[in-house]
């Protein structure tokens, strides 16, 4: 009997995900109910819909395993879903959230208000926070994505759900309240457990407090994901405090956006990078993450002293609006605060663009240090009183690490692709949301030859999907999930720039979601099949 499909893909070359001897071979791909079935070229099929994919790869969907898109669809469903778009058009089929220590929910029922007017700051709107992970998934449900979502547990939103936003130890009962918010979430298909040590709350925190919540990880098979301590001039010991974490806690270590930033840490990818890989030879299983860009994006209030939130937003407004705490803030910085990294104080406030301010478009693209000089002020009091205009609402672009380190991270057999986006609507974003894997595929693969085509299709889907539990997805195999993006080699790249950052990239052809067409041509289809997976 000759088989028939929803869709048959003709004549590509198919590009597994497994990075196996074989992972690049002919064959036509086959969906049916949103599985697939691999076919010898040419073999006898019918379709409803065929298309000739001559000289075109097919691989899986890529997984992004580092975003912060958790509520970018609930802020404003047309304009949210454009964000995710942007994603998808690169041909992102999975997005993790949750990352960095912010996820949207657990929380304790008497703390959710509270913690919504704290969200804001971080992810950009009024996105609601939630009891639980079959809440978050809800609220997904009721406005469809375009593409997939799996959320990790984020440990800042465990501190914040039980203590509040504040600089103190957890209690016993606190932290037996954490585990239990953490146990349920996992249990009902949360990802793992994500810390982002050099955010308020989390870095707040002590490492026994991290170990105590990764066990409750690890006891699920999940992995314990981590934004470093310091990822600047300590980032050789900030290491070893997560090494220390998996190693007591018996969970899994996945190390988000590896980097070794600021000009006193440049270079020690060379002493970062070997101590890796002996971990894994020893047999700890351990893995990173990369972005392609020498610019990171976070919060302008990251750029500030851990102190300076105690409390919350309203308590850091307050101080901003302080002389006196402004200037302990400028000592802070030019001095350092024992335990913080001290992105300023390790670059400069030249390095440090603003990205997003609602209120204030007009700063968007300059730099702290420029709009100082064009103000005649100094530089902390112009970020202070932009926070402050903005209820703490700025996110940044920080450039801040040096090209030989992208590279030896991206090379790194253990690494995996993940954009950090940060997809708040308005603004000048980062690139990366717009165009990290066609810039793998692109400059870093075909122009510099840095990966072959095979092992960076694999960083991008089938390692990532055993890393976080995605079964069935990150491979083309018979019964595997439709997931797929078809591409040309020869002509992807990215086209998103920080002057223009959600330019699509050329030579994504066609993205595949659930066995529907969500780009065809290069262009949406306006589908939404996307929803948010338990793992």
């Amino acid at each position: 009997m000759i088989p028939h499909f929803d869709l048959l893909l003709r004549g590509g070359l198919v590009v597994d995900g497994t990075a196996a001897p074989d992972a690049a071979r002919s064959a036509d791909v086959g969906v049916l109910a949103g599985r697939l079935t691999l076919l010898p070229p040419g073999a006898p099929a019918g379709s409803r819909h065929t298309e000739d994919v001559t000289g075109l790869v097919v691989a899986p969907g890529f997984i992004d395993v580092h975003t912060h898109s958790d509520g970018v669809t609930l802020i404003d469903g047309e304009v949210g879903g454009d964000m995710v778009q942007a994603a998808v058009l690169q041909g992102v089929t999975t997005e993790i959230c949750g990352n960095c220590g912010s996820s949207l929910f657990p929380a304790l029922p008497e703390r959710l208000a509270a913690m919504r007017a704290e969200s804001r700051v971080y992810f950009g709107g009024d996105v609601g926070m939630y009891e639980g992970f079959a809440e978050f998934a809800a609220a997904h449900a009721a406005v469809p994505r375009a593409n997939h979502l799996a959320s990790l547990v984020g440990h800042g939103t465990l501190r914040a759900g039980v203590i509040g936003p504040v600089d103190r130890a957890a209690t016993p009962g606190e932290l037996e309240t954490m585990c239990a918010l953490l146990d349920r979430a996992l249990s009902a298909g949360a990802a793992g457990l994500s810390s982002g040590l050099i955010y308020t709350p989390g870095t707040y925190a002590s490492t026994d407090e991290v170990v105590a919540l990764a066990a409750v990880a690890a006891g699920h098979g999940k992995p314990y994901v981590t934004h470093l301590r310091d990822e600047m001039s300590r980032v050789e010991e900030a290491l070893e405090e997560a090494v220390e974490i998996a190693r007591r806690s018996g969970a899994p270590l996945h190390v988000s956006h590896h980097k070794t930033a600021g000009k006193y840490a440049w270079g020690r990818t060379e002493r970062t990078l070997p101590r890796i890989a002996g971990l894994r030879a020893e047999g700890m299983d351990v893995t990173c993450d990369v972005y392609p860009y020498t610019a990171g994006s976070t919060a302008l209030g990251a750029m500030l002293p851990p102190w300076a939130s105690d409390g919350g937003v309203s308590a850091l407004m307050a101080r901003l609006a302080d002389p006196g705490q402004r200037d302990r803030m400028r000592r802070a910085i030019a001095e350092g605060v024992p335990g913080w990294e001290n992105t300023v104080g390790n670059g400069g406030w030249d390095r440090i663009s603003i990205a997003c301010a609602p209120r204030h478009p007009e700063t968007e693209g300059h730099t702290i240090a420029e709009l100082a000089a064009t103000r005649g002020q100094d530089p902390l009091d112009v970020a202070a009183a932009l926070l402050v205009a903005e209820r703490g609402e700025v996110t940044i672009i920080s450039h801040s690490m040096i090209e030989d380190d992208v590279r030896r991270v991206l090379a790194a057999p253990y690494s995996m692709i993940g954009s950090d986006g940060v997809p708040k609507p308005g603004g000048r974003p980062h690139p990366r949301w717009a165009g990290t894997f066609p810039r793998v595929l692109g400059h870093y693969t075909r122009e510099l030859g840095l990966l072959d085509l095979e092992t960076a299709v694999h960083k991008m889907t089938g390692m990532a999907a055993a890393r976080f539990g995605l079964t069935g997805r990150g491979v083309i195999s018979d019964g595997a999930h439709a997931d797929l993006v078809v591409f040309d080699p020869g002509s992807i790249a990215d086209g998103a720039t920080f002057a223009a950052p959600l330019v699509p990239p050329t030579g994504v052809h066609s993205v595949i979601v659930a066995g529907e067409s969500v780009v065809r041509d290069g262009a949406q289809t306006g589908a939404r099949p996307g929803t948010v997976l338990a793992t």
